[in-house]
């Protein structure tokens, strides 16, 4: 049974989670065909821009698979966990840019999912929160970390601690989305960001990509050195030279 389907068109892949029967929540067997798909995609060099999104209407993801979870000791935990976490550092990692298009429930995994794109476009009736602390668990999917990292880590906390579930205003509010968007137009603006992103030149948007998330790591001395280095990369490529003479061949 295929639990993610794949396209590719105009040099933008769509993976779509299709497990709605259960609010796509994210057992092993889910995690384990992105992980693979994502293999599968990385080594692509024609590629531009991968999307995220989920079939239904109701969630994006409403968390990890709790009746997968329930009869795990505590090794069994930590290996979920750092699976989880291994796969969604695929994805956050990915070569090309990804956005995430969000819809309904973003519940701890889902919205752990959809911190680990890179742009982040939900729909009005996209639903966020970490429910995790009122079963007894907390975040194990990277939720801690990034969206500390994203916002505020006192908002995070909040979040986290109390398990409150914010609309898709609040998110936009508080930096977690980039755009907030009518349900009807969700795909068709992602898709438009996914073709603007495509429509550029490739080794330029990669080696962006990789300055921001190297350099968010280090201080700033240490992130301009790696963005000097990288924006001489940008050099060794053929569409530097034409797009640069194009430019010049207009004025």
């Amino acid at each position: 049974m295929t639990l993610i389907n794949l396209e590719v068109k105009d040099k933008i892949a769509l993976l779509t989670l299709s497990r709605p029967e259960a609010l796509n929540a994210l057992n092993s067997a889910l995690l384990t065909e992105l992980d693979d798909k994502l293999k599968q995609l990385k080594d692509e060099d024609d590629l531009r821009c991968l999307v995220v999104t989920a079939a239904g209407e109701k969630a994006f993801a409403a968390g990890a698979d709790i009746s997968e979870m329930v009869a795990m000791d505590a090794g069994q935990a930590e290996e979920f966990a750092s699976f989880g976490q291994r796969v969604f550092s695929c994805l956050s990692t990915f070569p090309c840019p990804v956005i995430a298009a969000i819809h309904g429930y973003a519940l701890g995994g889902g919205f752990e999912l959809a911190l680990a794109c890179d742009i982040r476009i939900a729909a009005d009736t996209a639903r966020f929160s970490f429910p995790e602390t009122g079963l007894a668990i907390m975040p194990g999917f990277g939720g801690t970390q990034r969206l500390a990292r994203l916002t505020q880590a006192s908002y995070a906390m909040e979040l986290i601690f109390t398990g409150r579930r914010i609309k898709a205003e609040e998110a936009l509010e508080k930096g977690i989305i980039n755009r907030l968007v009518p349900a009807a137009d969700l795909m068709d603006e992602v898709m438009r960001m996914a073709a603007s992103i495509a429509a550029q030149a490739p080794l330029a948007v990669r080696m962006a990509k990789v300055a921001i998330q190297e350099g968010l790591d280090l201080d700033l001395e240490s992130g301009l050195e790696v963005e000097a280095k990288l924006f001489a990369k940008c050099f060794n490529s053929p569409d530097q030279k034409d797009a640069m003479r194009a430019f010049l061949k207009k004025q």
